[in-house]
């Protein structure tokens, strides 16, 4: 993906779409990075240090995929997922609704014209990723929302068929 990405105010927008998903007791689960610009550079060398310190062989490959991966498009927006343990609101309940928030402003991106993809991988499990994105203790990464332009036609992979995977309650 490259520029143009979401304008300032798209961004914005986005994440209030973001905010428009199930949220039982209204307890906000969930927090939103923008990494845009030079913080991008800097966060994916930040991301290769941190993977370096979990894995002191990793090789020149590995390490550029990491600087790759958070410059891949003009937008990255992180998505925590923050539950509150003291709510009786379930985890799951909390969890799923994080994962609401990414899929709506992924749906918000493709509705405005821009290309969107949600992704995981190390920099949402390796040890202080959290920390590198200011989240804090008990947090969780749900995914990485990339925004930005394509120039060509993207294929769409593989899914099952719908009576693959559903239905009727016997």
């Amino acid at each position: 993906m490259h520029a143009p990405g979401p304008s300032a105010d798209e961004v914005q927008d986005i994440l209030s779409v973001g905010l428009r998903v199930p949220d039982h007791g209204k307890i906000a689960p969930w927090r939103f990075v923008i990494i845009e610009g030079e913080d991008q550079a800097r966060f994916g060398a930040a991301l290769a240090d941190l993977y370096t310190a979990e894995k002191p062989d990793a090789g020149k490959l590995e390490l550029q995929s990491l600087r790759d991966f958070a410059t891949a498009a003009p937008t990255l927006i992180a998505v925590l997922s923050r539950v509150n343990e003291a709510r009786t609101i379930p985890r799951w309940e909390q969890e799923l609704s994080a994962g609401a928030a990414c899929q709506n402003m992924l749906l918000a991106g493709h509705a405005m014209g821009y290309h969107g993809q949600w992704l995981s991988g190390w920099p949402a499990y390796g040890e202080g990723v959290v920390d590198l994105l200011g989240g804090e203790a008990g947090d969780k990464i749900a995914g990485y929302l990339f925004f930005g332009t394509v120039d060509a036609e993207l294929s769409e992979r593989p899914r099952p068929a719908v009576e693959e995977i559903s239905w009727r309650l016997p």
